[in-house]
């Protein structure tokens, strides 16, 4: 176990105003590594001040301008460097054009940051975050570990999907083909909720919120694989600290049916402050109903809850406990801090 930075060049953080960036950020500064953001517009970033704000930022972080879709964007971002988390890539559901909003980008900006490193000789190590999705896409019972990888998704199925299992294939076929100087590790996480640091709505949390808005009005026959945002992070930087770290590591803590959930936010009092659904649809009869209901929704959601519904989620997080050292968060709690988080920005529904 490390007692302190494990070097005294900035550590680069790419899209540092992310969700789980924001949170790796955060802990590299709680553990004195000076750190080096990258955003497309650090102006914008600087005047928001969530970064910038955080304890330690005056003395050891900055920021820098780099953009996935400009080739040599993050030369200057990584000179003299010897470590770099990779957290940037789009993550949306439903786009318009699947290859020109997710796939080119998340590919493309993963290389250009790969390129850039393999230009830099004080390199040592790149960890990448990943996600579940380049392991599956769909909740069909088997248990899924680090050998398994997404074969099923395409740019007509679960395309967000199929641009992160592309863009960590690029990854690794950079590193068999260029054999750089530094190594890779890779971070697969599941579903991520917990505290925001950053005002945007993570894609994840539309889930929970969904429960307070009426866009879920019923308990569905989904299980969610969840992890802590800040378990996440840790995970990213024990990553840099470990130098056995090796290969890819899944990231989940433990898995929740939407009606656990529901029970859940019921008996710590959110069923009085909002209307929580209560019919219940995680049945045959209700996965049937379902399934003829979310064909009329936009082709990323309904994707996802076609390869989910009914469908178990299993998932063997017992490498990066037995590599890392990492201990994941209550879930229970960390549901509540999620949501206790979201009311606390205005993102859920209307109060009772």
């Amino acid at each position: 176990m490390t007692t302190g930075p494990v070097t005294d060049s900035p550590v680069v953080v790419t899209g540092a105003s992310g969700f789980i960036a924001s949170h790796i950020v955060k802990q590299l500064l709680e553990g004195g590594y000076r750190v080096r953001g990258t955003v497309r517009d650090p102006g914008k970033t600087r005047a928001e001040g969530h970064l910038t704000g955080l304890p330690g930022a005056d003395e050891r972080f900055e920021l820098t301008a780099a953009d996935l879709r400009t080739p040599g964007a993050f030369d200057d971002a990584v000179r003299d460097c010897e470590y770099v988390i990779h957290t940037a890539s789009p993550y949306t559901i439903n786009v318009a054009d699947p290859q020109r909003d997710l796939v080119d980008p998340a590919v493309r900006g993963t290389i250009s940051v790969l390129d850039s490193c393999q230009e830099t000789d004080s390199l040592r190590r790149v960890v990448v975050t990943s996600s579940g999705a380049a392991i599956t896409d769909q909740a069909d019972g088997h248990l899924n570990t680090e050998s398994d990888w997404n074969t099923r998704s395409s740019l007509t199925r679960n395309p967000y999907y199929y641009s992160k299992t592309l863009a960590e294939q690029a990854a690794w076929q950079f590193m068999e083909a260029g054999k750089p100087r530094f190594d890779l590790v890779v971070i697969n996480p599941f579903f991520v909720i917990g505290p925001s640091l950053v005002p945007g709505i993570n894609p994840t949390h539309t889930s929970l919120i969904g429960l307070t808005n009426g866009q879920i009005p019923a308990v569905m026959a989904l299980q969610w694989p969840l992890v802590d945002v800040r378990d996440v992070a840790r995970a990213h930087i024990l990553a840099v600290e470990n130098p056995a770290a090796a290969g890819r590591y899944i990231i989940a803590a433990e898995t929740r049916t939407v009606r656990q959930v529901v029970e859940l936010l019921q008996a710590s009092g959110w069923g009085a402050r909002y209307r929580l659904p209560s019919i219940g649809l995680d049945n045959a009869v209700g996965v049937a109903l379902s399934r003829l209901v979310v064909g009329f929704q936009r082709c990323g959601t309904r994707d996802y809850m076609r390869n989910h519904l009914g469908g178990e989620m299993r998932f063997d997080n017992s490498k990066a406990r037995r590599e890392l050292g990492i201990d994941f968060r209550d879930v229970d709690q960390t549901i509540l801090d999620t949501m206790d988080d979201l009311e606390r920005w205005g993102h859920l529904g209307k109060r009772v």
